[in-house]
């Protein structure tokens, strides 16, 4: 083996780990289907078996090269897990749906595991039941993140998994740690990813909701990813309650869940309230819909406040939150309002959270840097250190935080222009590459909430794909494989 292929090896190493693991979680699907009598059990057990014996034996060839994986080492198997993962969850799709092709199939699995919640498919309501478990588990395995999952396990096969952590979590204050172990960490982050998620679960079986659908919409409510079993998502049951579980839930994941783990220490909710960015958070909820309903009421979209208070409160925290639930069809509002909800998507969860977009914390930061300009302006001599809370902000956080929003505003750009040259009207472009790239799900036009991603092409849908990778990666986390430096030794 040459010295590049000897590079390479720990990382495929690591990755044939991950996929031998990731192929266990289809035993969930696959004893569905079994007690279900359906008909894709044998579609599972091929799916089950490619992925195990494909990852497992990649894991056994590379044995001899692994070793401790360098910075760059992370941030090529982040890539390469995110990217090869949903090739293998596409399988049970592909093997079982009729006429679906390997794209399509693709674009589903990926929208699941970044938890975007951008579908191909119609018909969820006679879909299988082991189908929308399938896609809905995707959702809660991404929430947290795969490579969460198996930072917690790979110390177990005598690799240490903190570079691959860092280059994942999400957000720019990537450093901290609740424990010295990074493994630790990521295990009490799991933890209390479980303890919301059994809580939600409970939640929606009591507020009417039955087993199967309590399960699976609290895979996507604590993933953020908004699946559902029924085409008509929260519409299907029409039920305040069940709204309201949800709002509650979805506002829950949008925050910081290591603040949770604080919360829960402390005994005390107080917490929330000194955090900077889980404060903002909420306010920017509060604001969305007051607005929302203020707008909606005035210009008689519904005939009185409570009404409208219903329907923009679950849409709007359902957006805002990058989850991409609805209980109307707010592609037919007055244009401000699905853009408002948008905007606001594009950085109102926190990092640390489960939510897509550039997160609270660095809108935090960007506004204070503008306000440190100002007074630089007026007073060039002055020494404004930026502060969020009670941490000072270093100089090179700014200086990542500035060019990962240029590289996400020209991400957004060129990419809605390759949509243009394919044909796409500019309203169904630009809200299907935000959509995608904040991983919310939604957008507007041909992909608004009561449509799909079905009407785009094959090469709309790579562009879209290849949207939610790079959202969920934080960008530079991928694009940075794109530049000569990080190929050199």
């Amino acid at each position: 083996m040459n010295s590049f292929g000897r590079s390479l090896a720990p990382v495929l190493n690591m990755l044939g780990a991950v996929v031998a693991i990731f192929a266990l979680t289809m035993l969930v699907p696959l004893a569905v289907a079994f007690f279900a009598e359906e008909e894709v059990l044998v579609d599972y057990d091929t799916a089950f078996l490619i992925s195990f014996i494909g990852g497992a034996f990649v894991w056994w060839a590379t044995r001899p090269f692994k070793r401790e994986l360098l910075p760059r080492d992370g941030f090529l198997l982040v890539t390469l897990v995110w990217t090869a993962l949903p090739a293998f969850a596409a399988l049970p799709l592909y093997l079982h749906l009729p006429g679906l092709s390997f794209t399509d199939s693709y674009f589903e699995a990926m929208s699941g595991l970044t938890t975007t919640g951008a579908t191909i498919l119609s018909g969820h309501d006679s879909l299988p039941l082991s189908i929308n478990v399938w896609r809905c588990l995707l959702q809660w395995i991404g929430g947290m993140g795969i490579i969460v999952l198996a930072v917690a396990i790979l110390p177990l096969l005598g690799v240490g998994g903190s570079q691959v952590f860092k280059a994942e979590t999400a957000g720019p204050l990537k450093e901290h740690k609740l424990t010295p172990r990074i493994a630790d960490t990521a295990k009490l982050l799991y933890a209390i990813y479980f303890g919301l998620s059994v809580i939600c679960f409970l939640a929606y079986r009591l507020a009417g909701m039955n087993w199967p659908d309590a399960l699976m919409h609290m895979f996507t409510t604590m993933g953020i990813g908004g699946f559902s079993s029924h085409d008509a998502s929260f519409r299907h049951w029409n039920s305040p309650v069940i709204e309201w579980v949800a709002v509650v839930f979805m506002t829950l994941a949008g925050i910081n869940f290591a603040l949770h783990f604080t919360a829960w220490r402390a005994r005390s909710p107080s917490v929330y309230l000194r955090d900077p960015e889980a404060r903002t958070f909420v306010l920017v909820l509060v604001f969305a819909v007051l607005v929302l309903t203020a707008f909606l009421f005035i210009r008689g979209v519904y005939p009185d406040w409570p009404t409208a208070m219903r329907y923009a409160l679950f849409n709007g925290v359902s957006i805002v939150t990058t989850t991409g639930y609805a209980n109307a069809d707010y592609n037919e509002w007055p244009m401000f309002a699905p853009i408002l909800m948008l905007f606001l998507a594009s950085f109102a969860t926190c990092a640390g959270s489960t939510g897509g977009g550039i997160k609270m914390i660095r809108g935090l930061i960007l506004l204070k840097q503008a306000r440190r300009e100002f007074v630089r302006i007026l007073h060039p001599r002055s020494i404004a250190p930026i502060a969020v809370g009670d941490r000072v902000i270093e100089n090179h956080v700014i200086f990542a935080v500035l060019a990962f929003m240029l590289i996400y505003g020209a991400s957004i750009t060129w990419l809605t222009i390759l949509l243009l040259a394919s044909g796409l009207d500019v309203v169904t472009a630009f809200t299907a590459v935000f959509a995608c790239i904040n991983n919310i799900g939604p957008g507007l036009n041909r992909v608004g909430p009561t449509e799909s991603y079905a009407t785009l092409n094959d090469f709309e849908t790579w562009v879209c794909t290849f949207a939610m990778l790079i959202g969920r990666l934080e960008l530079m986390s991928v694009l940075v494989l794109f530049t000569p430096a990080f190929w050199r030794k």
